[in-house]
């Protein structure tokens, strides 16, 4: 039975990717070992997402550790040639946090993709890969930019070149990238390498702010759930830096996972795609908070803290014409608006 391999299946991106191919009647495999709570404390926990996609048909689980390769070996070794693709989610995913422990930050980041590229190669090499990378590949260039700052948000002059949102080709050099830019831009090349060189079929999407209302939302990880969440519960925000208005993309994970099955069934070789809500989904942080304060009748409690986050970007929106021009029957359907709908529904539960 053709069987997908999901790795970080407890987080956001992975449980919607389980979900989504047990809903085509796929076997999923899931690995993950609940490391948010390490990372994040009880905020970042997923062990609710495993223990509910646990009760699935066809779900298996393995509480690994992606750094062992001989445990990966184990599960590859059992499956082999039925593994039809693998969804490689799991991540230290906050460039903060990648400071405190380097070598913690690579090993997961940088280390396990060899492990899983090279399991692939060795077990199934006719799998599709796909890949999570992250826009700080890029590092803090896109702060370089002709950004004009308005009353809500940073923003660039329509005339400017980069107004539909930044490409594949913007510079990854001579930049900060942060720690955990650095680990993910490692396995990133990595991933396009086993590609060119061994021929896998693997595709990579540097993502913007990955989002729904099943993210388990922390203060070093996942803005929007976050946010929602300090609002509802009454915590105080700490707002870091360039007075709020810093603009991200966001893109529902529904609608990236829909970009995966669409990857599966006609992959490509060594691509590379930046994924974001583009100019259908972004908002700056006052925004959101605007829009938030809108839906639950409840004021923001902020805490303003001037310096802001190391190599963090003042705004980042994701063109997305390259993935649109290679699969036309894909297209964003959540914006802004319904994702944070979406999210106070589900925390109001």
């Amino acid at each position: 039975m053709k069987t997908i391999l999901v790795t970080g299946s407890g987080g956001l991106i992975g449980r919607e990717a389980c979900e989504f191919f047990l809903s085509q009647g796929y076997k999923v495999i899931g690995i993950d070992n609940n490391k948010r709570k390490y990372f994040f404390g009880e905020d970042g926990s997923v062990l609710n997402n495993i223990q509910e996609i646990s009760k699935i048909y066809n779900y298996t689980h393995y509480e690994v550790d992606i750094r062992s390769y001989t445990d990966l070996e184990n599960i590859f070794s059992e499956y082999s040639t039925d593994i039809d693709c693998i969804i490689h989610c799991a991540a230290q995913p906050s460039h903060d946090w990648a400071a405190k422990e380097p070598f913690t930050d690579f090993h997961i980041n940088a280390t396990a993709t060899i492990n899983l590229l090279e399991l692939t190669k060795t077990y199934c090499s006719d799998a599709v890969f796909i890949f999570m990378s992250t826009n700080k590949v890029y590092g803090d260039n896109p702060n370089n930019l002709n950004l004009i700052e308005l009353e809500t948000r940073f923003e660039l002059s329509e005339q400017d070149k980069y107004y539909p949102g930044l490409d594949e080709n913007f510079s990854i050099d001579n930049t900060k990238h942060s720690l955990f830019g650095c680990s993910k831009l490692s396995a990133d090349v990595y991933v396009q390498e086993y590609a060119r060189y061994f021929g896998l079929k693997t595709t990579t999407f540097r993502g913007g702010c990955l989002t729904g209302s099943k993210h388990k939302g922390a203060e070093l990880h996942g803005f929007l759930n976050y946010l929602v969440k300090c609002n509802l519960e009454n915590r105080i925000y700490n707002l870091f830096g360039y007075k709020g208005k810093q603009v991200r993309d966001n893109i529902h994970s529904s609608d990236l996972v829909n970009a995966f099955w669409h990857v599966y069934k006609n992959p490509r070789i060594g691509e590379v795609y930046n994924i974001g809500g583009g100019r259908f989904s972004n908002c700056s942080i006052l925004e959101a908070i605007n829009i938030i304060e809108s839906k639950t009748n409840n004021t923001m409690l902020l805490n303003y803290v001037e310096q802001n986050r190391s190599g963090d970007h003042i705004w980042w929106i994701s063109d997305i014409s390259k993935f649109k021009s290679h699969y036309p029957e894909w297209d964003l359907k959540y914006n802004v608006d319904q994702i944070i709908s979406e999210i106070v529904t589900n925390l109001n539960k």
